[in-house]
């Protein structure tokens, strides 16, 4: 099973349609938001997937995206998800509390362990659990997000041209 992992779009139509235009392309079969969504525009984009979302130090109107979410029938998690997709326990927090990521990541209890709020991608083991920051979908450069292979449990990374 591949997932799509994104973080940091903050509400930036085009960018996330661009993300959304290669995830099509590939084999994703689930969506992971890492936070700072934005605005309701890219919960509608990323409603073609099973997706799963939390919030971010940026999401302001949190009652309004929670419904949004609801509505197009995907997961709000609140500020922190614990998922298991594909036998595979994964932690989703955006990561500008650094206690529960530092928790999920250091628990030997996650295969996987992802987050947002830097805006840099990275990507790194902690013991047998998998740390990945897909990077962001504004204000950054390059512009990226990840695709996770979770059979394998490998990453490949894919970067947008900033210029839209």
């Amino acid at each position: 099973m591949q997932i799509g992992v994104l973080s940091d779009t903050h509400g930036h139509v085009g960018h996330c349609r661009q993300a959304v235009h290669l995830l099509e392309s590939l084999d994703v079969q689930a969506v992971l938001h890492c936070g700072d969504i934005g605005s309701i525009a890219i919960v509608e984009l990323l409603s073609a997937w099973p997706a799963h979302f939390v919030f971010g130090n940026c999401d302001a109107d949190l009652e309004e995206l929670s419904t949004a979410i609801a509505r197009a029938g995907l997961t709000c998690h609140g500020w922190f998800a614990d998922l298991n997709l594909a036998g595979r326990r994964i932690a989703v927090t955006h990561g500008h509390l650094p206690q529960p990521l530092a928790q999920a990541q250091q628990s030997g209890e996650y295969d996987l362990v992802c987050y947002g709020h830097t805006h840099r991608a990275e990507q790194h083991w902690q013991g047998r659990t998998l740390v990945l920051n897909p990077g962001a979908l504004y204000r950054a450069r390059p512009l990226s997000f990840a695709v996770v292979d979770l059979d394998r449990l490998t990453v490949e990374r894919f970067t947008l041209p900033a210029s839209t």
